[in-house]
């Protein structure tokens, strides 16, 4: 799968031909497909899940987009005055709730299954720290939230909740920083492949 969708990214989409090479390379790859055992064609179709040491990378982004995205309507719905984007934010929130959940166990999970130095120990600890005040700020505003719809409350803008809505999102953004630097700084959990200064400029030169 991987060969075939390098095809489409760096094929030769301005000739004529390339809807027939397109056909042949798919059914090339449905017929590797066949007699394959199910984690093998699993791994064809999502290479990346496949090399995965963990499912923390997976399931992290979600309440990074869902609670960052909730912040904002939010707001805007404490502005305008606005039941229906008030509505949206609190499914954004109760998503983003469970979604960090995930997070969480998941990367109580990873802490156990990638090898690290002290160095990066201490940063993973300060990341898990504000996994656990982003999940603790979501679970109470979720809480919060879920009470006051369950009461018919139309009083969804109390600053103290906005507040706490920001704090969410700075707590969230700062967990997200560290999360970047152990992956992008110190390469954990990341199976490096060497690649010489020649062979990146002749892949800067394909794809353009």
């Amino acid at each position: 799968m991987t060969d075939f969708l390098a095809f489409q990214i760096h094929g030769t989409a301005d000739t004529a031909e390339n809807p027939l090479a397109f056909l042949d390379n798919l059914l090339v790859f449905l017929t590797s497909l066949v007699g394959q055992s199910g984690g093998d064609i699993f791994a064809a179709f999502f290479p990346g899940i496949a090399a995965l040491d963990n499912f923390h990378p997976l399931v992290v982004h979600f309440p990074i987009a869902f609670l960052s995205v909730f912040f904002f309507v939010n707001l805007i719905a404490s502005i305008w005055k606005n039941q229906a984007s008030q509505q949206l934010a609190s499914y954004l929130l109760y998503l983003g709730t469970f979604s960090a959940f995930l997070a969480v166990i998941a990367g109580f999970i990873a802490e156990r299954s990638v090898a690290h130095g002290d160095n990066v120990h201490a940063i993973m600890e300060k990341h898990e720290l504000f996994g656990l005040i982003t999940l603790g700020l979501a679970s109470f505003l979720s809480g919060w939230r879920f009470l006051k719809q369950k009461t018919h409350s139309q009083n969804n803008t109390h600053p103290l909740f906005l507040v706490l809505s920001a704090l969410l999102c700075l707590s969230l953004s700062l967990g997200a920083d560290l999360g970047g630097l152990m992956v992008y700084q110190y390469g954990i959990a990341v199976k490096a492949v060497s690649v010489s200064a020649t062979q990146h400029y002749q892949q800067r030169q394909h794809t353009h």
